[in-house]
């Protein structure tokens, strides 16, 4: 697509679709209450409202490379004030980490090489360390399913993470948010949640 039909997409929208919901429009210029907030992939094939069926207001979105969530610590970046305000500001009732399958971030996480010339993505994956570190303990690395297991387990770990915020940590205590791992097949369009008791993802 190049930038001309950017532009004309958003001519279309202008001419075709926000007339058509001008009084949803008019409503969240009002404020907004999202149902959930979405940590995915910036993957340009991973659309979490087309995935979702979602309308404008419903998701509070948080992507970048690899749907990583930092462990907290005192060091402030968008990933965590966007995490604080969802779940104070907003208070969301409910946090997908939605990772998938062919994931760049994960090839490069599995094979470090690939990443040259790209050392501030390699510091970034460094979120997700222990994703390699538990596959190649388990002598996984070289496995045909390497990459959907980490696909998998990235989403397990950035969970565990999510729960070292203290924003988090308070209103998961309080009752007032439920954590949810999803992992989406780009391929099939299928979609699996993680089953804690059941420690495996099964079909959402």
């Amino acid at each position: 697509m190049s930038l001309e039909e950017i532009i004309a997409g958003v001519r279309a929208f202008q001419r075709d679709v926000f007339p058509e919901n001008r009084e949803l429009f008019a409503e969240l210029a009002a404020g907004q209450s999202p149902d959930a907030l979405m940590i995915t992939c910036s993957d340009s094939r991973v659309d979490p409202d087309l995935l979702t069926q979602s309308r404008p207001g419903q998701l509070f979105v948080l992507r970048n490379a690899g749907n990583l969530v930092p462990p907290y610590d005192r060091h402030v970046g968008g990933v965590t004030a966007t995490i604080e305000f969802a779940v104070v500001g907003l208070r969301v009732p409910n946090i997908i980490v939605c990772g998938h399958s062919g994931c760049g971030a994960m090839v490069g996480l599995l094979n470090p090489a690939t990443l040259r010339g790209m050392p501030r993505v390699g510091q970034w994956l460094e979120h997700a360390a222990v994703v390699r570190e538990s596959l190649a303990e388990a002598g996984q690395l070289d496995a045909h399913d390497a990459l959907e297991r980490a696909v998998a387990a990235n989403v397990i770990v950035q969970l565990g993470h999510l729960q070292t915020h203290p924003s988090v940590a308070d209103a998961i205590a309080a009752g007032r948010v439920a954590l949810h791992g999803w992992v989406y097949d780009v391929t099939s369009g299928e979609v699996t949640a993680y089953d804690a008791e059941r420690q495996q993802f099964v079909p959402l």
